[in-house]
């Protein structure tokens, strides 16, 4: 019962987070979420300290606030992510003594045959097996320092990279791309595993900005109604 609460109040919180109706300035009361969602404090403590590790959460001076990543960062983070994992292939096409390790992205692939046998529900949850993937996927390539700097820039656009899973038909493209990029890597067919991964990046973000613009343009519209 303890458990269906937990998960209950962060889905819940997590959803509203995301709704772009919160202020970042409004400070995540425990006390207040508890009354509003008619628990105890405990999962609401619970739920919070989830979502400061997704992200969704910042601790500040007075307390917790919604983190907002600015809009005119994006593009700078993007650019980053996306040298960042085309990095990894362009530096086995440039060196062929450098090879993908097929002991850590092989169990990773198998992982996505699964996932894409029995497809989960869109849920914005979906972003942690998203960038685990990527992660693997660079990782494999030899360079920790790579896959470590992706992480950095995971964690700050990963409030934004939610809305990517919000509908059934980026769930099954994002899967099908996972699988075939990593297939392509695996069997040395380096030029076509750049061109889809960069293509597979390029349609994630186009979706993300478009879904969190109008998630902001909702908030301004219900926070001008309130006022």
């Amino acid at each position: 019962m303890a458990d269906t609460r937990r998960e209950r109040v962060y889905k819940a919180l997590r959803s509203h987070l995301m709704s772009g109706t919160s202020s970042p300035d409004e400070r995540l009361s425990e006390e207040r979420l508890a009354e509003q969602y008619g628990v105890s404090r405990t999962p609401v403590r619970e739920a919070l300290a989830r979502l400061v590790s997704d992200g969704l959460v910042e601790r500040r001076e007075h307390g917790l606030y919604p983190y907002r990543p600015r809009f005119d960062d994006l593009a700078d983070l993007y650019e980053l992510r996306t040298t960042l994992e085309l990095r990894g292939i362009r530096r086995a096409l440039d060196d062929e003594s450098v090879r993908h390790d097929p002991d850590i992205l092989g169990p990773e692939l198998d992982r996505w045959y699964e996932i894409r046998d029995s497809p989960p529900e869109p849920d914005a949850g979906f972003v942690t097996l998203d960038e685990r993937y990527h992660l693997t996927l660079l990782e494999s390539a030899g360079n920790r320092a790579l896959r470590d700097a992706l992480a950095a820039v995971n964690a700050k656009v990963r409030p934004v990279r939610m809305f990517d899973y919000l509908t059934p038909d980026r769930i099954v493209a994002t899967v099908d791309e996972h699988v075939a990029v990593a297939e392509l890597v695996l069997d040395g067919k380096l030029d076509d595993a750049h061109d889809l991964l960069l293509g597979h990046i390029d349609t994630s973000r186009a979706v993300v900005v478009r879904r969190a613009e109008e998630a902001r343009a909702f908030a301004r519209l219900a926070r001008a109604v309130r006022d």
